[in-house]
């Protein structure tokens, strides 16, 4: 059984707790001061049971350790925040927004949401998908159009 100890010095720790012949015993999976995901993943690694995390979540709101927020959640804040100072973000971006909030996940995919996922490219991403344009384009059949494109000739209008 894991559960969650305030150490008085601003950390917090999970804690085990076995039966052992001279009576139970208990041994830290992790100490923190901000309960994050990577916290839950050092006390599973270190665990003897399987510790589900929704379960370290909730003991340590009861302990009433601080619970780092999702990266959603902080981004919400802050776009929430831009948008009371009256810094609104471009129409498109907006209607982005807009769409990804009201969307149905179990739908195909709009282009408008193809296009958020570009938008939020970074330039690694970005330039990875350009190098595999042109690698296609090099790999594409040639054209069969004839060698010299002849186009009609011009003849002046009669008056």
């Amino acid at each position: 059984m894991a559960y969650i100890v305030d150490r008085r010095s601003g950390t917090w720790e999970i804690r085990e707790s076995h039966a052992t012949a001279t009576g139970p015993r208990s041994r830290t999976l992790a100490s923190f001061q901000t309960f994050t995901p990577e916290v839950i993943e050092r006390a599973q690694a270190r665990s003897s049971k399987t510790l589900d995390p929704g379960e370290l979540r909730n003991a340590a709101a009861r302990a009433g350790a601080p619970i780092a927020v999702d990266n959603s959640d902080r981004a919400s804040v802050e776009l929430l925040s831009e948008l009371t100072s009256g810094r609104a973000p471009r129409p498109v971006l907006r209607r982005l927004l807009a769409d990804a909030l009201q969307g149905d996940r179990r739908k195909p995919a709009s282009s408008a949401q193809e296009a958020a996922a570009w938008i939020t490219a970074t330039p690694k991403e970005r330039g990875e998908a350009l190098r595999d344009l042109l690698l296609l384009t090099d790999r594409l059949p040639p054209s069969r159009a004839p060698a010299g494109r002849r186009f009609p000739r011009l003849s002046p209008r009669a008056a």
